[in-house]
């Protein structure tokens, strides 16, 4: 049985500028067969996270805060209890716009690699 507690995953500073928590990855040395990678991320209140597109596909799901989500030319708000598809391609940042820090979960798929992503900023 595998259980992971994010308290215990190391913070990571992600390309785009978020702070992310490495929760399943396939390519890791402990027991997952998923072709997908799993992280927590976090924006911190007034932050964004830099403009980038991924060759893959990615959902977010809001865990708390609000945040205004672009994807190419489109925005929309974001609250706790959203899910957001990014198509792979596409350009992509998270804005926090409220007081406490935005924090959402990541799957990739498949996992996420450096050389699938683009930093545009």
């Amino acid at each position: 049985m595998l259980i992971r507690k994010l308290k215990d995953q190391t913070e990571i500073v992600a390309g785009d500028g978020t702070r992310l928590r490495e929760l399943l990855h396939p390519d890791r040395d402990y027991p997952f067969s998923g072709r997908y990678s799993l992280a927590h991320a976090v924006v911190p209140a007034g932050e964004k996270s830099l403009k980038h597109r991924l060759r893959t596909d990615e959902v977010y799901y809001i865990l708390s805060g609000t945040g205004l989500m672009h994807l190419d030319e489109e925005s929309a708000e974001v609250t706790a209890g959203d899910l957001v598809d990014i198509p792979p391609g596409t350009v992509q940042w998270l804005e926090n716009n409220s007081g406490q820090s935005l924090e959402f979960l990541c799957i990739v798929d498949p996992a996420w690699q450096s050389a699938d992503e683009e930093v545009l900023e």
